[in-house]
């Protein structure tokens, strides 16, 4: 039976530590694992990349298998065919696909109608392989994630989303630190409480977020699609910009996490991106190893 990868809730807590594990054990020491030797994996980009697209292609290619890069003018979600008549015929084709699109519920679509395993490397409500990377990361630097005190600032956005469908699954003191126009959706809160599972506080004060912080993650504040609400955004949550102030507030062996690309200046200043509690360059490169760990996890099973 094939597995998607489509929300980290997708996982149980069990299947992601094995998979945290798993990342963490062929990064210290990489395994000749060709899971994918013979298989297609289709990477579908709606939106720019830099770190999904190279960090999936270099993957693919290290478990054997064969990357095949597919853009809008190919498979236009819906428009040009629908996605139950798209899935089809690609399941005829590849055997495993990856895609960074605007749409969540057009990739759930997809899941359901293809007969392939379908990971989500991004959607505008969630970004369930960054996520993996920064607890892997977290893991490396502090040892554990259980009981850690995470503050997230910024735009109650993908990110922020998939940090409470983590908190669902796994448990630690989850802080969203954002303007009250700007929550994160409600629907995954609601249910990342009624899980019990982690300790959840949204604030729209960022002192209170990040108190005694073992982590401070932040992102941009206008992601890819709502880049014309940059100014607005900025407006909102100008408060919520990472700085050496903000950090004093904090643990003092805080690290400091950002998925990138950045806005330096605006949500994180460049004396704490490239400081010495900044962890980003760290969680860029776990992109590789945790998605690594996902596809061996989701070939193993549905292959």
């Amino acid at each position: 039976m094939k597995r998607d990868f489509v929300a980290v809730t997708d996982f149980s807590e069990a299947e992601i530590r094995e998979t945290l594990k798993l990342a963490i054990d062929i990064k210290k020491k990489p395994h000749h694992l060709d899971v994918l030797a013979g298989k297609t994996v289709a990477c579908i980009f709606h939106k720019p990349s830099l770190r999904t697209r190279v960090s999936f292609e270099v993957g693919i290619q290290q478990l054997g298998g064969h990357s095949l890069y597919i853009t809008k003018d190919e498979f236009d979600l819906g428009v040009r065919e629908t996605i139950h008549d798209a899935a089809k015929v690609l399941s005829r084709y590849i055997q495993m696909l990856m895609i960074r699109t605007f749409s969540h519920q057009s990739v759930v679509e997809l899941a359901h109608y293809a007969d392939f395993p379908v990971i989500n490397g991004l959607t505008d409500l969630s970004h369930p392989c960054q996520i993996m990377a920064d607890i892997q990361t977290i893991i490396e630097h502090k040892g554990k994630i259980d009981g850690m005190k995470i503050a997230y600032l910024g735009d109650g956005n993908n990110i922020a989303n998939s940090w409470l469908e983590a908190a669902a699954r796994l448990p630690f003191d989850l802080r969203i630190g954002t303007s009250k126009e700007t929550p994160p959706d409600q629907k995954i809160l609601d249910e990342a409480i009624k899980a019990g599972k982690s300790k959840i506080l949204v604030t729209d004060d960022p002192a209170k977020a990040v108190v005694n912080a073992d982590v401070i993650y932040t992102d941009v504040w206008a992601s890819m699609g709502q880049k014309h609400l940059a100014e607005q955004k900025a407006r909102l949550l100008a408060d919520f910009q990472v700085n050496a102030k903000l950090l004093h507030k904090a643990d003092a062996d805080v690290i400091v996490m950002h998925c990138l690309p950045a806005n330096r200046g605006q949500e994180i200043t460049d004396e704490v991106i490239d400081g010495p509690h900044s962890v980003v360059f760290d969680q860029a490169e776990n992109r590789l190893h945790a998605q690594k760990a996902i596809m061996i996890k989701l070939a193993r099973e549905s292959f």
